[in-house]
């Protein structure tokens, strides 16, 4: 069998011709980007653990925080998770209409996360919570939840002008498939730095 033969053999394996590295430069970068900044998250989250298991006590969360409200906000995050998974299957499917009704959902979602976290912090800041103290006893407790969750919170917000920005394009007819997709990669990604903070941070 000749070469020209089984080239188009072994595409077919992984569908339509498709090679597994076949990927436009775009979300080649876009998943760099989610490498490394993944691992800048990691290393926050492991320098807390650090910090929480070399501390003798650790104040309890259901004191600081008000669990339901935290539990709203994470709710609130991964729903509009869904609503980005059906902006890019309506963007692959050419459904301009439905792209921009789904992004603006995503939007909404992003807008209302950020909404409660600014009330979470104003709360916790009310309540005495300071970078360098707090009245829970421990000095790094407030830092790390100040540190880690403002980090996030830039990601949001971030994601939000970027979903702004494509579903403007979008309105306009000039939103891409794969610029939908980027964008959703994008903010799959800070639901799913959400769900680890929400876990090691508020939950353990």
């Amino acid at each position: 069998m000749s070469d020209s033969q089984a080239a188009p053999a072994a595409g077919s394996l992984f569908g339509e011709g498709s090679l597994p590295f076949d990927i436009g430069w775009q979300k080649l970068m876009m998943w760099v980007f989610i490498i490394t900044d993944a691992l800048l998250f990691a290393g926050l989250l492991v320098s807390y653990g650090v910090v929480r298991v070399a501390s003798p006590v650790w104040p309890d969360q259901n004191v600081a925080f008000d669990m339901n409200y935290i539990t709203l906000m994470t709710f609130t995050l991964i729903a509009s998770s869904w609503s980005m998974v059906c902006a890019v299957s309506a963007s692959n499917a050419g459904n301009k209409k439905h792209v921009s009704t789904f992004l603006w959902l995503t939007i909404f979602g992003g807008v209302s996360f950020l909404g409660m976290q600014v009330y979470e912090w104003s709360h916790f800041i009310h309540e005495g919570a300071r970078l360098t103290s707090n009245p829970w006893g421990v000095a790094h407790f407030s830092a790390s939840f100040f540190v880690i969750t403002g980090f996030h919170g830039m990601h949001v917000t971030t994601g939000v002008i970027i979903l702004l920005i494509v579903a403007i394009r979008s309105a306009k007819g000039k939103a891409t498939a794969i610029g939908v997709e980027n964008a959703g990669l994008y903010w799959h990604f800070v639901d799913l730095v959400w769900v680890f903070v929400f876990a090691l941070f508020y939950l353990v």
